[in-house]
C-alpha cells in the first residue's frame, strides 16, 4: 500500500498543513489515539490529519533523518490500531496505515481522514480500569479535549458530513477513470502510481481516498466523481465555469460572447483561466518622457484572476445548481460562486484581507487541489488577489456577498491605463480623433498598447527569419515554442510540459537557442537569476516599437 501524496514533500509541509501533521518519534498508543480522535472530528473540515511515527519534532517541524522504528514492530503496532479503533475510540474508527522509507529508515503514516460519523471520541487513558471517554479536536498543531464552547460546536458538527467527502449511492465505482487517477498520481509524485496498474479499481479508490462503503457495497465519494470522472456534471449539474464577455454596452446591450468549461476539476480550471490568459488579458505598455524603460501592465492581473477563479472552484457549494461564473466587462472582471462563504467570515475582515473562516466547505477538494499546487488554503487566496492588483498598479480588487451569505463576488478594476487605450480605440472605430478628447497633461503616462494578448500562431512565428530550417516540427525547440504559447513558464514547468522529471541538457540549450534569436524572452530581465524568472514569447516587431 502507498500513500496518494508525495511523501517528501507532506514532510516539507507542501500539500498539507503543518497543523494536520503529528510527528511522533515513537509508538505511544495513547497520544495517537487521542490524536486520531481529534483528525476524525475534523472540526475545521480541513480533511483529517496525518501521523508519522517514527520521526521526531521540534517546534512542529520534523527532525531529520528520522529516528525510524524496528520494521518488526510495524506488524504490531498496526494490530495495536486495529485495537483501538474498535475498543477505544466510538464510534469506532480506522486510519490507513502505510509503512514508508525515508532517508534509510522506517516510518509508519497513518493516514486520518475526517470521520463519517463524527463526534468522536476516545478514552482518556488506556489504564486497565480506565473507563472515561472524551472528545478531542485540533487547536493550530496540537490535540486538546473538547471543552465547554469547542464541545458545543463540535456536538452541532454530529452526523454532518462536507458534501465533497459522502458517499454517492447514485453512482458506481466503476464511473471513476483509472486513468484520470493515475494522471494525478503521476502528477503529484505519488509511489502509488507504480502499484495503481496491478490494483483493482476499488483497491485504487480506497487507497486514494475517494471509494467508501463497506466491503461488500463500495460507492464513490462525491470527491472522486468531481476528480476522477470525464464528465461529473452528470451527477452535479451546473458543475461548469461559464466565462462571460460583454463589450462596452455591458449585459444591457445585444452582444456578448460565452463559454462554458466543463470535465473534472482539475481540467475545467485550468482549462478556464488558459482561455482567459490567451483571449481576455492584453498587456499595455506605457512609455516615460526622459526614460528608456517602459512599464508594461495588464488589463486585469492574471495572478489575481487565477486565485479568484480557484477560490471559487474550492469554496463553492456542489450541491447548488449553480455554475461559476467569470464575467468580463468594459471596465471590470466579476467572479461569482454560490453560496457565499462561511457564516464566521465578516465582509469587513475579508476587505482589509484578515478573513479566517473557522470551517471549509469542501474539506476533500481543497486537499486535491493543494496537492497539485493550484492552491495553498489557510485562506491566502483573498491576501494574493489584493497584492496582484497592486503589483500591477490597478485599483483594488472589491468583494462582496449579501447578509443571507447566498453569493461571492470578487470584482476586479480594469487598470486605468488599459481603460484609456480601450476608450481612445473606440473613440476611433466611431471616427472621432482621440486628441479631441483625451488630455496631454501627462504624456509621460500615456499608454501604448499592443496586441499582445493574440500570440502568434505557428504559422507566423515558424515564418520569422529567426526561426532554423533544422528545427523541425517535432524539435525540442518546436515543444517550447508550442509550451509558451498560453502564458509564461518556468524552467521546471518547461520540463514538464515536455514531460520531463527535470530540466534536461537538451531543454536548456533549447532554451538558450530562442533566447539567442529572441523567440522567447525573460519575464525579469533586470533579475535573469530570480528564482520567480519565467520565460515567454516575444512579439514579432517588426517597423521597430
Amino acid at each position: 500500500m502507498a500513500l496518494p501524496i508525495n511523501i517528501n514533500d507532506l514532510l516539507r509541509g507542501k500539500p498539507v498543513e503543518w497543523e494536520r501533521l503529528e510527528f511522533k518519534a515513537g509508538w505511544n498508543p495513547e497520544a495517537v489515539l487521542h490524536t486520531l480522535c481529534a483528525f476524525a472530528n475534523d472540526i475545521h473540515n480541513l480533511g483529517g490529519g496525518y501521523i508519522l511515527i517514527g520521526i521526531q519534532e521540534e517546534n512542529g517541524r520534523p527532525v531529520l533523518p528520522p529516528v525510524g522504528i524496528d520494521v518488526a514492530q510495524i506488524d504490531a503496532i498496526q494490530k495495536e490500531l486495529l485495537h483501538l479503533g474498535f475498543n477505544a475510540i466510538a464510534p469506532y474508527y480506522h486510519p490507513i496505515a502505510v509503512p514508508v522509507e525515508i532517508e534509510g529508515r522506517h516510518v509508519l503514516v497513518l493516514w486520518a481522514l475526517g470521520g463519517p460519523t463524527r463526534p468522536y471520541k476516545a478514552k482518556v487513558s488506556l489504564g486497565k480500569d480506565s473507563k472515561d471517554y472524551a472528545y478531542y479536536i485540533r487547536k493550530g498543531s496540537s490535540t486538546l479535549r473538547a471543552k465547554g464552547a469547542d464541545e458545543t460546536e463540535l456536538m452541532s458538527l454530529a452526523a454532518t458530513i462536507p458534501h465533497d467527502d459522502r458517499v454517492n449511492q447514485q453512482a458506481k465505482v466503476e464511473n471513476l477513470s483509472r486513468e484520470l487517477m493515475q494522471e494525478y498520481l503521476q502528477q503529484v509524485g505519488s509511489d502509488l502510481a507504480g502499484q495503481a496498474p496491478n490494483l483493482s479499481l476499488v483497491e485504487l479508490g480506497r487507497q486514494m481516498g475517494v471509494v467508501g462503503g463497506p466491503e461488500e457495497a463500495p460507492f464513490p465519494l462525491n470527491v472522486g466523481l468531481m476528480m476522477f470522472n470525464p464528465e461529473p456534471w452528470r451527477f452535479f449539474p451546473a458543475m461548469q465555469i461559464d466565462v462571460v464577455w460583454f463589450p462596452k454596452e455591458g449585459p444591457g446591450g445585444n452582444k456578448f460572447s460565452e463559454k462554458i468549461f466543463k470535465g473534472p476539476i482539475p481540467r475545467m480550471t485550468r482549462d478556464a483561466l488558459d482561455y482567459i490568459k490567451r483571449n481576455l488579458i492584453t498587456e499595455t505598455v506605457i512609455k516615460h518622457h526622459g526614460r528608456a524603460e517602459s512599464t508594461r501592465v495588464e488589463n486585469f492581473p492574471y495572478d489575481a484572476i487565477e486565485e479568484a477563479v480557484v477560490n471559487a472552484v474550492y469554496h463553492r457549494g456542489y450541491d447548488t445548481r449553480e455554475p461559476i461564473e467569470v464575467r468580463i466587462e468594459y471596465s471590470e472582471l466579476m467572479v461569482i460562486s454560490y453560496p457565499g462563504p462561511d457564516r464566521s467570515v465578516r465582509l469587513e475582515q475579508l476587505r482589509a484581507g484578515r478573513a479566517q473562516p473557522r470551517r471549509y466547505r469542501n474539506r476533500r477538494i481543497g486537499e486535491f487541489l493543494k496537492e497539485l499546487e493550484f492552491t495553498e488554503g489557510r485562506s491566502t487566496g483573498i491576501p494574493k488577489i489584493m497584492e496582484a492588483m497592486e503589483k500591477n498598479g490597478s485599483p483594488p480588487a472589491e468583494f462582496e456577498f449579501d447578509e443571507d451569505h447566498s453569493y461571492f463576488m470578487v470584482r476586479l478594476p480594469i487598470h486605468p491605463a488599459a481603460l484609456e487605450v480601450a476608450e481612445s480605440q473606440a473613440r476611433l472605430e466611431s471616427g472621432v480623433e482621440s486628441t479631441q478628447s483625451r488630455p496631454e497633461s501627462r504624456p509621460e503616462s500615456r499608454p501604448e498598447s499592443r496586441p499582445e494578448s493574440r500570440p502568434e500562431s505557428e504559422g507566423e512565428w515558424r515564418s520569422r527569419p529567426e526561426w532554423r530550417a533544422e528545427w523541425g516540427l517535432e524539435s525540442i525547440h518546436q515543444r517550447i515554442m508550442v509550451a509558451t504559447a498560453r502564458f509564461p513558464l518556468g524552467r521546471s514547468e518547461i520540463a514538464q510540459a515536455l514531460g520531463h522529471k527535470s530540466v534536461s541538457g537538451a531543454a536548456k540549450q533549447a532554451i538558450a537557442d530562442l533566447m539567442e534569436a529572441g523567440l522567447i524572452e525573460y519575464t525579469l530581465p533586470e533579475k535573469p537569476n530570480s528564482r520567480l524568472q519565467k520565460y515567454r514569447r516575444t512579439q514579432n516587431r517588426t517597423g521597430g516599437q
